[in-house]
């Protein structure tokens, strides 16, 4: 059975309507999934880019949307403090060309936003695709330098937003 044959129903509603996650339930103490998504310049970009650094991975489904624009910008106004060590990344369905101008027009400089789009890669290996939106289910996690992941949070109704305090809070106890 391959990872896309793995469907879990009932964690994620949109709007109140349940969805359905395509990819394994991944938990804390797991090892971070592989992945290859594409940069604003259509450039591959792969979990191995980030070795040695923490990486913190904020999910959302779509920068054009209010919530997504909020998630976006508390994490870039959270990685301006942060240690060279730590990387966050913004990972959506968004086409390159659309980050591209989000973060131009909004002045994400700090995160990395990252598209998706084509392979669905992080998606289905992390377990936040959306199988009947082909979009990713807000969450948020972190991964530690040897790529342990630390924390884990698929937030439950997609139009909320995470929970910013405890991801934080998280982050703060691996970079002592």
């Amino acid at each position: 059975m391959g990872v896309i044959d793995l469907e879990r129903k009932g964690v994620v509603t949109m709007h109140g309507n349940p969805i359905t996650l395509i990819g394994p339930e991944l938990k804390v103490g797991d090892k971070a999934p592989d992945f290859t998504v594409i940069d604003q310049d259509m450039k591959e970009v792969k979990k191995s880019n980030f070795a040695n650094k923490i990486k913190v991975i904020s999910v959302t489904p779509s920068l054009d949307t209010s919530v997504c624009d909020v998630q976006a910008h508390r994490f870039e106004e959270e990685a301006t403090s942060l240690p060279d060590d730590v990387v966050v990344l913004n990972i959506s369905m968004d086409l390159p060309f659309a980050i591209k101008r989000f973060c131009t027009s909004g002045n994400i400089k700090k995160v990395i936003a990252l598209s998706d789009h084509r392979d669905a890669s992080f998606g289905t290996n992390w377990g936040v695709l959306i199988k009947e939106l082909r979009l990713l289910a807000r969450s948020v996690f972190i991964a530690d330098k040897d790529d342990v992941i630390r924390y884990v949070q698929i937030v439950p109704e997609a139009t909320n937003h995470p929970d910013y305090d405890a991801a934080l809070k998280a982050l703060k106890e691996l970079i002592k």
